[in-house]
């Protein structure tokens, strides 16, 4: 059953709390048995999702945001054809992203639906508003998703995967990627994102990129002459080449990789204060609550 709460005057110690959306679908949809409503439409996803959030304001989270890729798509499709569609998506996930974000919004959840740009833009724009609010101690950007470890900074703003109950501050993201969080788009530009759908540079691998640019910092500060970098790296002259003949390729995808942090998302993190369900909330629940789950597992495709 999903758990029903009051509104809560209950303010702790300011925390912003920015939930990646779409993973957390993509997440419950793999995870979770099948479970149908009334009119048999899959469910199962948005329930879990629901059940994972209000346990967040049980143990107290006030602020709160949730991006979602309402759309797959986004301007970056149009930079390279060959970014990441919703082709392949299974249907039955699809389906609920409006269903989920009716749902969080009945809850009194701030929803940030993204079409023209991605969750993870949303996630990054609202990461950059909350920081720049002198009351808010830390942020927490709930997403294992790489891109977002461009936004850590310090210890105030941190990355989150909830499922494995692991957060990474700044010193974190130097220790899994060997540079600093400014550097993550240069880094995945040179390495790539198989899940984004852009290759990165031949060549070009984690222990390369990282020893290149922990020097460096930047694209445009690495020195053509591969005998200036000064770096252990194998085939030096090889990745220069490389990195030399496709400059503009690299860039590219360095942008494909920036996240835009300059989305008007909400006028102050007072907008993010979670006051309780509203009254469309409970015809949901009950909708959500009724749901037949199937006695064995759906096997999904992956």
């Amino acid at each position: 059953m999903l758990p029903r709460l009051a509104s809560t005057d209950k303010v702790d110690a300011m925390e912003v709390h920015l939930i990646d959306g779409t993973y957390e679908l993509f997440r419950h949809f793999y995870a979770l048995p099948s479970a149908k409503d009334s009119e048999g439409r899959e469910v199962a996803a948005v329930r879990g999702v629901l059940g994972s959030l209000l346990g967040m304001m049980r143990a107290g989270t006030t602020y709160i945001g949730v991006a979602t890729d309402h759309v797959i798509e986004s301007f970056r499709n149009q930079m390279w054809p060959e970014y990441k569609t919703g082709v392949g998506v299974d249907p039955q996930l699809l389906s609920q992203f409006p269903l989920l974000e009716e749902a969080l919004r009945a809850l009194g959840v701030v929803v940030w639906a993204m079409e023209e740009y991605e969750a993870d833009d949303a996630l990054a724009s609202a990461a950059f508003l909350a920081q720049d609010d002198l009351r808010v101690e830390r942020v927490i950007i709930s997403t294992p998703d790489k891109d977002l470890a461009q936004c850590v900074v310090g210890t105030r703003v941190v990355q989150l995967d909830r499922r494995r109950r692991l957060e990474r501050d700044e010193q974190g993201v130097i220790q899994k990627f060997g540079v600093k969080p400014g550097s993550i788009p240069d880094y995945l530009a040179l390495v790539g994102d198989a899940s984004d759908g852009y290759p990165g540079l031949p060549g070009w691998g984690a222990k390369s990129a990282s020893a290149v640019l922990s020097r460096f910092g930047k694209l445009e500060a690495i020195p053509s002459d591969p005998r200036d970098w000064q770096v252990n790296v194998s085939n030096p002259k090889g990745l220069s080449e490389v990195l030399n003949s496709k400059r503009d390729l690299v860039l590219l995808f360095r942008d494909l990789a920036t996240l835009r942090t300059d989305l008007p998302l909400f006028a102050t993190v007072d907008d993010l204060l979670w006051k309780g369900p509203t009254t469309t909330f409970p015809p949901i629940a009950d909708r959500l609550d009724k749901a037949s789950f199937s006695k064995e597992r759906v096997p999904r495709s992956s």
